[in-house]
């Protein structure tokens, strides 16, 4: 029986993939999939079974969930088609017999207001209906949201947003995919629901003052309206539709709906979660030795 994990050629998924890997699992047991197995070449180099896969298509996610104990979902990408290509995920674990389907949700699903929550919801109550085992992984936010933006940060002096003082409880997606890996090799996971995030929660002031000591830059958070962050992130070169999500996903941290205080992340990996200052630092020795 073998483990699948889903969207291994993104980044999460072959994290998780290397997790499992460093937790002594046997790589014929692992099945990584995704659309471009270019991508996790090396993967299968090592003996990892790598399978190609589509959420648009469900003969190809039958083939890749056939014998199957235990199936990691990672949410699609693709903002408003995600549901139905999840639904067909679902199905094929269903057809296959999956002992247990992980599903990589969002912080806090249920009760937040944010449009990009609909879609994991959504994808939940089919969980629900469809008689599997299944166990929720129900993510915050990635704190490479943040670092990945260093340059910018230093060359505009500024964090900007429209998350107001309302905090975040952004974790790596190492951290992410070692809980998950966690998950999967546990036994009696059906039926958890897993509220993950990092330990210490932080505001995008505290993060820029944490970018200024780091680069040695002046870097100041400038609060905007929605509208006026939706229309810089368009000017940014991000599709509408998709900027509007993000400045709206803003709003929801003023809210406080990707603070998460649960403790499960730092619980499944067994240490503290790496600290926003801490990847902040890293990611700006990063950045010099780039520069």
């Amino acid at each position: 029986m073998t483990i699948v994990v889903t969207g291994a050629t993104g980044q999460l998924g072959r994290l998780v993939v290397e997790a499992l890997l460093e937790h002594d699992v046997p790589a014929a047991r692992i099945v990584a999939t995704g659309r471009e197995l270019s991508r996790i070449a090396e993967l299968a180099a090592r003996g990892v079974q790598v399978r190609p896969v589509d959420y648009t298509d469900p003969d190809s996610l039958r083939q890749a969930f056939a014998g199957a104990e235990k199936v990691l979902l990672i949410s699609g990408s693709e903002v408003g088609q995600r549901l139905e290509q999840h639904r067909n995920a679902i199905a094929a674990a269903q057809d296959a017999g999956v002992g247990l389907i992980a599903y990589t949700s969002i912080a806090n699903a249920g009760s937040t207001n944010m449009q990009l929550a609909a879609e994991h919801e959504a994808t939940e109550a089919a969980l629900a209906a469809s008689g599997l085992p299944f166990v929720l992984l129900r993510n915050s936010w990635y704190l490479e949201n943040y670092t990945e933006q260093l340059d910018t940060y230093r060359q505009h002096g500024a964090v900007l947003g429209s998350a107001g003082a309302g905090r975040v409880s952004a974790a790596t997606r190492a951290d992410y995919a070692r809980a998950a890996a966690a998950v999967l090799l546990q036994d009696g996971q059906a039926g958890k629901v897993y509220e993950l995030g990092g330990d210490v929660p932080f505001t995008l002031t505290e993060l820029a003052a944490e970018v200024s000591a780091a680069t040695g830059r002046p870097v100041q958070y400038r609060d905007l309206p929605e509208e006026q962050y939706t229309g810089m992130l368009v000017g940014a070169g991000l599709p509408e539709g998709y900027a509007a999500i993000l400045a709206d996903s803003d709003l929801g941290i003023a809210r406080g709906e990707l603070l998460v205080t649960s403790g499960d992340l730092s619980a499944l990996i067994g240490r503290p979660t790496t600290s926003m200052r801490e990847a902040v630092r890293v990611a700006a020795g990063t950045e010099a030795r780039r520069h």
